[in-house]
């Protein structure tokens, strides 16, 4: 039942019963608060927009820790979630009531993020932000989401992002300077388009070299360090089957012979037999190589010792000397900013098939897409040879029966 009593100290306390029959009062300097309130809460009992006032107590790391809870994503991609809401988002609002938390705390702290952290990693930061007071809202136990319309900074693409490799520099500078023991897993992602997990994850029985093709059909995962085996790839269009260059068989062939299989019949395991963890992969294998192939810093050597030139996300070219090649070239590799990533290699295999006048629903099923827009607009770009342009314009061999140019306009 609801009403307005006025307390012996004098104030007015509302008294009114929520949905749920739990009987709640909130008291108030005059009785026109008081009924103000009181109407507020009737109207929005009726309109079923009921939030009680004393459910924004509740502290945002409590109810984010609950919301997690709930989480029912893949393991890594509740890795990197976990990763995102405990070292930066529960850091800043982990104490504070959820209603006190408005727009312009918010916008606050996303603009000071991004003087600090890359624009990816502050826009993961306001999403699982608003991931936790969206759930609040549904919950009852605020009012509205106070994330919404928050503005991040937009993600400039730089001349270092995304980059595409040529084919001769693939199989002349870049396979070359890649260990032999792994030179066949970087192949393969190049020849034949696979992310990281599914070159990682191929096994003896999903690959066929007398048919030329390799069938992916699960992936390798890795979270806080362990790699795990997925039975099956990205998405549904992710499980196909992609056909083999010549060039590629003959090294994956020399590889089989060369290197044992490991757990499970992978074809590109680790020295004891497990499965390649892209973080040491990374450090120890790809950005080292990339050095060593010209693709990636420089070192120069005067006779006696070795320099190591780099520059930093801001552009400044830095460099060090040392009594070994080796050590020059991992400082480089450490250092250096930017540089051809692993995946890149599936951004170039999709340019090379695309330039080459391979169809797009062709190219789409090799990639393993739902939709071929994706192909076009994320995994293809720009080829770096303009005449190719000119050849497919140039009508200069071929005349017309007017004996102008075929094809020229004529008017009507």
């Amino acid at each position: 039942m609801a009403g307005i009593r006025r307390t012996p100290a004098g104030n007015w306390r509302a008294y009114w019963r929520e949905p749920s029959g739990r009987q709640q009062s909130k008291t108030f300097a005059t009785k026109r608060e008081a009924s103000t309130f009181l109407a507020q809460v009737t109207t929005t009992k009726s309109t079923g927009n009921y939030v009680s006032p004393h459910a924004g107590r509740e502290t945002f790391g409590m109810h984010a820790r609950r919301w997690m809870e709930s989480w029912n994503t893949e393991a890594t991609t509740h890795a990197r979630d976990t990763s995102i809401i405990t070292n930066h988002v529960i850091k800043q609002w982990g104490d504070w009531p959820l209603s006190k938390i408005d727009h312009l705390s918010i916008q606050t702290w996303v603009t000071d993020l991004g003087r600090r952290l890359s624009p990816a990693t502050v826009a993961e930061c306001r999403r699982m932000t608003s991931g936790v007071l969206r759930s609040a809202v549904r919950n009852r136990l605020i009012a509205f989401n106070p994330c919404e319309d928050i503005r991040v900074q937009k993600r400039r693409t730089r001349d270092t992002d995304e980059l595409v490799i040529s084919r001769e520099q693939l199989r002349r500078q870049l396979l070359p300077a890649v260990p032999s023991r792994y030179r066949a897993i970087v192949a393969i992602a190049a020849g034949a388009g696979l992310r990281w997990g599914e070159a990682a994850g191929v096994c003896v029985d999903a690959i066929d070299l007398d048919r030329a093709q390799v069938r992916v059909i699960r992936t390798v995962i890795e979270v806080a360090g362990h790699t795990s085996f997925k039975p099956y790839p990205k998405s549904t269009a992710g499980r196909r089957s992609v056909p083999l260059p010549g060039w590629l068989v003959e090294l994956l062939r020399a590889h089989m012979v060369e290197v044992p299989a490991g757990e499970g019949g992978l074809i590109f395991p680790n020295t004891v037999g497990g499965a390649l963890r892209r973080t040491l992969f990374r450090a120890r294998i790809w950005r080292p190589a990339l050095v060593r192939a010209g693709l990636l810093g420089r070192v120069t050597s005067d006779g006696e010792r070795f320099t190591a030139w780099w520059s930093d996300r801001s552009g400044t070219p830095l460099e060090a000397g040392f009594k070994t090649h080796t050590a020059a070239v991992m400082q480089v590799a450490r250092y250096q900013a930017g540089g051809l990533r692993f995946h890149d290699l599936r951004h170039s295999y999709a340019t090379w098939l695309v330039d080459d006048g391979v169809p797009p629903n062709m190219v789409q099923r090799a990639m393993g897409h739902e939709r071929s827009s994706t192909t076009l607009d994320l995994y293809t770009r720009r080829t770096d040879d303009p005449t190719r342009i000119l050849r497919a314009l140039d009508d200069d061999d071929d005349e017309g029966d007017d004996g102008g140019p075929a094809g020229a306009l004529v008017p009507a």
